[in-house]
């Protein structure tokens, strides 16, 4: 922006994108009303020193111009003001020898709350809409309208993806259904079916997509166009200040499911529990919803880092999100939203994920079989799912600890258990917990002990009424009572 420019928007006039503002000694609230208006609609020009209704040029003290600015960028970067913040650089002209403040307010990605209050630009001005849903509503779905990741890199050819990526998709996808279509296609047609090879709206050159390369990029494309790109993985359960175990994760998409799912198996105890009449891991499909959230589900436009952490008492995860609503989701309630389509198609293909809105219903369902408890979502800027657990089911067994059988084990299984079972038994418990699919060779190699040592064992607790069989002795699981 130069003088002459400034000068010729000025005659112009106030418009839908144009506002001006007298502001002689100091910011009006009204002032941030037209900034969260205009990044809600298309962007826009404030300028301050300028009446409205004559165009007359009339300054800002040049006195108060310092403070001023430092008012402006506090606020606009202050959260509790506006959600989420804004970081705008004000520019100071001089006009006839009057001092005007120029604020350039860019059209934003996401919808953004002025204290609370969501604000929208009209011909007629600033206007409140926080209270007529459909005004909200419609102005969600314009922001959709465009997706982040459809972003299009003409100059990046097919050889800043991993091929081989590529061809593992293809076969999970084609082990999963008979006669995919993917079976007789090579790479490029994948990658053109699935929308990850797209025409730049703006020069007509065609291109991959940020979501080909964050789905099949090599490591260096990814940090070459998203920088910030990471998922953080902890485990907390004894060094509540830092952590206990943490993988950093920056890698494509298919191998950071895979990545996540280890960490998370390597240190959440497994839970085989009855889905209808067929045994299955209740812990493997609540790490599939909530990691396949977080990286299907991400806002890639925000260098926040995403994070899945496991400790003693629940897991949570984090992610950047463009938010639909705020606060607690609830399951009979809940609208589900497209967040990163050619990701979430990519996702469905291969068995990383169902349809939309699948996920809430199943982390929900299988989180009350894990731990009995209620996952909580809450929907803001920052997305979390946390799943409560009992501390049990994070705490890892080692060769002759059991969960220091006597004391954990009391705590698991109550007192009226552990007066009724040896020391010994105990020990069957404890890997019981660790894993109620364990069959009998596995608990003797665990144990070191005979097959016969441990069938005595399992008769004894069952006779006690303390564990019983569910299933077949070769696909069944234990359950303890």
């Amino acid at each position: 922006m130069n003088v002459n420019e400034l000068k010729k928007i000025i005659e112009s006039g106030e418009k839908i994108n144009v506002e001006f503002k007298l502001s002689e000694n100091d910011l009006t609230k009204d002032v941030y009303q037209s900034v969260c208006s205009f990044n809600n609609r298309n962007g826009g020009h404030i300028i301050l020193g300028v009446v409205d209704q004559t165009k007359e040029i009339r300054g800002v003290n040049p006195q108060k111009t310092d403070k001023m600015l430092k008012d402006f960028t506090t606020s606009v970067n202050n959260a509790n003001k506006i959600n989420p913040p804004l970081y705008l650089t004000p520019q100071i002209f001089d006009i006839n020898g009057k001092t005007v403040i120029y604020i350039w307010v860019p059209e934003g990605t996401q919808l953004r709350r002025l204290n609370g209050r969501i604000w929208d630009r009209t011909h007629e001005g600033d206007i409140d809409i926080t209270d007529n849903a459909e005004l909200v509503y419609k102005m969600y779905a314009r922001k959709q309208s465009t997706y982040f990741v459809n972003k299009v890199y003409p100059k990046l050819g097919l050889d800043f993806l991993d091929f081989d990526v590529i061809q593992r998709a293809k076969k999970m996808a084609v082990s999963r259904v008979d006669n995919h279509p993917w079976s007789n296609m090579n790479e490029e047609e994948i990658l053109r079916s699935t929308g990850l090879i797209l025409a730049d709206p703006d020069t007509g050159q065609e291109g991959i997509t940020l979501a080909a390369i964050l789905l099949f990029g090599k490591d260096q494309t990814i940090m070459s166009v998203l920088p910030q790109y990471k998922t953080d993985a902890i485990y907390r359960v004894k060094n509540m200040d830092r952590y206990d175990d943490r993988e950093v994760i920056i890698t494509n998409l298919i191998d950071s499911y895979r990545r996540l799912m280890d960490f998370g198996k390597k240190h959440l105890n497994d839970s085989f529990v009855l889905d209808g009449d067929q045994s299955v891991s209740a812990r493997d499909k609540i790490l599939r919803e909530i990691i396949s959230n977080i990286l299907a589900h991400r806002d890639y436009s925000n260098a926040y880092t995403a994070q899945f952490v496991i400790e003693s008492n629940r897991i949570f995860t984090k992610n950047s999100n463009l938010p639909h609503g705020h606060g607690e989701l609830k399951l009979n309630q809940f609208e589900p939203f497209p967040k990163n389509p050619p990701i979430s198609k990519v996702f469905r293909e291969i068995g990383y994920a169902d349809e939309l809105g699948s996920g809430m219903r199943n982390t929900n369902k299988y989180t009350k079989l894990y731990s009995g408890g209620t996952p909580v979502f809450l929907e803001d800027n920052i997305f979390e799912i946390v799943i409560p657990m009992e501390s049990v089911a994070s705490l890892q067994v080692g060769p002759g600890e059991f969960y220091k059988v006597t004391e954990r084990v009391t705590d698991r299984v109550t007192d009226r258990v552990t007066d009724r079972v040896t020391e010994k038994e105990q020990e069957i418990l404890a890997l019981l917990l660790e894993n109620a699919g364990y069959t009998m060779p596995q608990l003797a190699e665990k144990l070191k002990i005979s097959r016969k040592t441990v069938a005595m064992r399992l008769k004894s607790l069952k006779e006690k009424s303390v564990i019983e069989r569910v299933g077949s002795d070769r696909k069944g699981y234990w359950k303890i009572n």
